[in-house]
């Protein structure tokens, strides 16, 4: 937030923004892990980095790195893909079937929030509204004329309150451990399987990237991990330093969003996409008790699934708790690819009286 002269509280440091950026980061990781903490490098940089942003400090993230470092959620969940997940794809169908209904109950009721309660124009409402990649979303609002930095500050808010409320919701509801390991250490790797790990990363994003696939940094190396996997050669998922590293990345590109914010920016802002938050998490408990109810999936997988987060934050919370990483990011990609398909087509074809 910018003091009252107009000037950040740093804004004569010497030290360049990035490295700023880390050094905060770090600071946070080290006391949640000294105060044994759950999932410190996660929420240490995310509160280090969320408070300094808010207080007026100038972060920045190297955003190759941060991509980069996806790709890591990526070979996860392909590493996790064996034949036995296609001969169980047909058990998939009915949550799978929920996920279109439920994108679509989440929109109405996010524009009719968003335009009769904070009065923002209809596409700024309509995108805020939209639970895809924050990203693809900022390009189509931009595209459409709506408030980019709205946009922006409601899908930070709400992936901020789903990162938050998520592991609090699983730990008190169904006592999953937060503290296990990601993963085997580094140090009992095979170099052959490390070696497939960084070309699964590397090139299945460069080649997702060619062949312009949204979320390249995810799917690309998804799928060539998966593949690798399949035939055999693939036979783990990154070490546990490897998915810490991710965790950090991911926190410091939620905290960094709030640079810069102001004053007015907060009291509407992110107050609405408090209250957005808190509408999407009673939406999806409504859906959660329904799926559970009918026995469709198990509680774990259900709420990692429905959960209407960023489908990286989400796919982190499923290697630290051991859900099924093949259910839970088929729904999400499902959410994604039906957002990013169909919001810019729906919006088009709305009628004009939905959007005066």
């Amino acid at each position: 937030m910018q003091s009252p002269t107009g000037s950040s509280p740093e804004s004569k440091s010497l030290v360049p923004p990035i490295l700023k950026t880390h050094l905060i980061a770090l600071v946070g990781a080290v006391s949640f892990l000294l105060l044994n903490a759950p999932l410190p490098w996660l929420f240490g940089p995310l509160t280090s980095c969320l408070i300094t942003a808010l207080l007026g400090f100038n972060l920045k993230v190297y955003k190759p790195l941060g991509d980069g470092m996806r790709t890591i959620l990526g070979v996860a969940v392909g590493a996790a893909v064996t034949p036995a997940f296609f001969y169980s794809l047909h058990s998939l169908a009915p949550t799978l079937l929920v996920v279109p209904v439920f994108t679509v109950l989440i929109g109405i009721v996010g524009v009719i929030y968003f335009r009769k309660i904070y009065k923002y124009d209809f596409y700024t409402a309509y995108f805020s509204s939209m639970p895809g990649g924050v990203q693809d979303m900022i390009v189509f609002a931009e595209e459409a004329g709506a408030n980019i930095r709205s946009v922006s500050l409601i899908h930070a808010t709400r992936i901020l309150v789903i990162v938050v409320i998520l592991p609090i919701i699983l730990s008190s509801t169904w006592n999953v451990n937060l503290t296990n390991p990601p993963g085997m250490p580094l140090q009992e790797f095979e170099l052959s399987q490390l070696m497939l790990l960084f070309i699964s990363a590397v090139l299945g994003w460069w080649i997702a990237k060619k062949l312009g696939l949204f979320g390249s940094s995810i799917l690309g190396p998804l799928i060539l991990a998966a593949i690798f996997s399949l035939i055999g050669l693939l036979n783990n998922r990154p070490p546990a330093e490897i998915i810490w590293a991710a965790q950090y990345f991911i926190a410091i590109g939620i905290g960094v969003k709030y640079v810069g914010i102001s004053a007015i920016e907060i009291r509407r802002d992110i107050l609405a996409g408090l209250g957005f938050s808190l509408l999407l998490l009673f939406l999806t408990t409504f859906v959660l008790a329904i799926v559970l109810m009918l026995n469709l999936a198990a509680p774990v997988e259900a709420i990692l699934s429905f959960a209407p987060g960023g489908q990286g934050e989400l796919v982190v919370l499923a290697i630290i708790v051991g859900a099924d990483l093949t259910f839970v990011v088929a729904h999400h990609l499902l959410r994604i690819f039906f957002v990013i398909l169909g919001a810019p087509i729906i919006a088009s074809l709305l009628p004009l009286k939905y959007k005066k």
